[in-house]
């Protein structure tokens, strides 16, 4: 069945690869993002094109209504807009903390209740979040990008139980190493916030690690896939995870004392 579907985050990355591949399938899309110069070659692919910043209320109001105007309803929501704000925590601009927080979290929320009133006179449609591995363990230098994560997976969770009765179903895809833009930017401002200070030895260390790391991320049509297995299921699974490190990751978090698990990503910096 074709679905009405919105993807935020549309301009490079999984964004962009999942607006691409779900309109390919024969699905409308709409992709949003603030930078719409870099989404031109979607519309090749039949993505339609929405100007959206997920920090400005206003833009997030004219989106739906325009996609609600054209189709009539709207069937999924992928909350993918994010980005990653590295840095000790003692090191980031508490400016710059709820700004990650805006983005990552905020944004999300808003839009989702945007969209919620529609799917619920309707009696249908999906919330996809995307989150991370790092929704579900905290590394050093990561803190606030972390907290963004684990925030938008107790959301996703408490959302679950709250629309369930009208029909609407709500899934977090946690990815681990992906291919994309993220990682360079992620790294760069690690660099610039933390690598002149105390912690300037732990910042190096993590963004060379992160930069070999690269080489051995999947490619974004694992995220993909998976985001393609939750539109297409009946019942959906309430998380899905794939990319580079994510299954051991997740497994030895649930296994390991959290000191354990500690020794174990401090020994990757040695």
């Amino acid at each position: 069945m074709k679905k009405i579907i919105l993807i935020t985050g549309a301009s490079a990355g999984m964004g962009k690869e999942m607006a691409r591949h779900l309109a390919q399938d024969g699905h409308t899309v709409y992709g949003a993002a603030r930078r719409v110069e870099k989404m031109a070659d979607l519309k090749q692919s039949g993505v339609k094109i929405l100007a959206m910043d997920v920090t400005d209320e206003a833009s997030m109001i004219a989106g739906i209504e325009t996609i609600v105007k054209a189709e009539g309803h709207i069937d999924v929501l992928i909350n993918n807009a994010g980005f990653g704000s590295y840095g000790a925590i003692e090191d980031v601009p508490i400016a710059d903390a709820r700004y990650q927080m805006e983005v990552n979290v905020f944004g999300a929320a808003h839009l989702t209740q945007l969209v919620l009133p529609h799917m619920r006179q309707q009696g249908s449609g999906q919330i996809i979040n995307i989150s991370s591995i790092g929704g579900k363990f905290a590394a050093a230098l990561g803190g606030w990008y972390h907290a963004s994560k684990f925030a938008l997976e107790a959301l996703s969770d408490s959302l679950r139980n709250e629309v369930k009765q009208f029909g609407i179903d709500v899934v977090v895809i946690e990815p681990g190493g992906v291919k994309s833009e993220w990682s360079s930017i992620a790294m760069d401002n690690l660099l610039k916030i933390s690598g002149d200070t105390a912690y300037g030895n732990l910042a190096k260390q993590f963004s060379a690690i992160a930069k070999k790391a690269n080489e051995k991320n999947a490619d974004p049509i694992i995220i993909v896939d998976l985001v393609r297995k939750a539109i297409a299921a009946k019942q959906p699974k309430t998380r899905y995870h794939g990319g580079y490190m994510a299954g051991p990751a997740l497994f030895m978090r649930k296994i390991l004392p959290d000191r354990t698990f500690d020794k174990m990503l401090l020994a990757q910096l040695k």
